[in-house]
């Protein structure tokens, strides 16, 4: 069973605690040996809890990995609010988000990988698209301070208004969406060996340029 949140929708202090400490303990196996590092024993011994309790928190290893790099995301998202992009056009502020989520997800290639496969697969529900599309609509229509206000409360929202004011079902937010189902297939192909983030980075210019050029 997994640790649920109070009735007041939030986990104990505690809770919150030792479930951060057990994320930075995987994500620091995961830096040494990889996703293959990240065995739950391993995890749970480190993050100095019971086998048992991890499992409550997070009920598979998948949902682990997905733990690891959420908070990769988060960081993405406190980063671009903090130094938002600075180019001229909707493009080109996108492509600079797409990149920045690149460079951070593959600096761990292995658990983007295993993300990247379990997504296609359907193992887990992470919305890894639908954070990064929030986050690329609102940095090129320039309501990124409604991203500040709002945190993270809209992930995985299905509604078509999420928080912060990102209307899923308008025009715009379609065309975001397409551009990220571009970025996610060149992540595919960097983490294939077929790419590099120099040649990703050309690609995504040229089809940001062509479905951002009514912004």
């Amino acid at each position: 069973m997994a640790v649920h949140a109070s009735p007041s929708g939030a986990m104990s202090r505690t809770q919150t605690q030792r479930r951060k400490r057990i994320v930075q303990t995987a994500a620091a196996l995961a830096v040494r040996g990889g996703v293959e590092a990240m065995q739950m024993r391993s995890v749970a011994e480190r993050a100095g809890v019971a086998l048992g309790t991890l499992y409550r928190y997070f009920p598979s290893k998948m949902d682990l990995v997905v733990a690891v790099v959420t908070e990769e995301l988060d960081l993405l998202e406190g980063g671009i609010v903090r130094r938002p992009p600075t180019a001229d056009t909707p493009a080109g502020r996108a492509v600079d988000v797409f990149l920045r989520a690149t460079r951070g997800l593959m600096r761990e290639p292995e658990l983007a990988d295993a993300l990247v496969r379990s997504l296609i697969m359907a193992e887990v529900k992470m919305e890894l698209d639908v954070r990064i599309s929030d986050l690329v609509w609102r940095v090129a229509t320039g309501s990124l301070e409604d991203a500040e206000a709002a945190g993270n409360e809209g992930d995985g929202e299905s509604g078509a208004v999420a928080e912060g004011g990102v209307d899923r079902e308008s025009t715009g937010y379609v065309l975001v969406s397409s551009l990220t189902s571009v970025w996610i297939f060149e992540l595919v192909e960097i983490l294939k060996g077929r790419r590099d983030v120099d040649e990703v980075e050309r690609r995504l210019h040229a089809a940001a340029e062509r479905l951002l050029a009514s912004f």
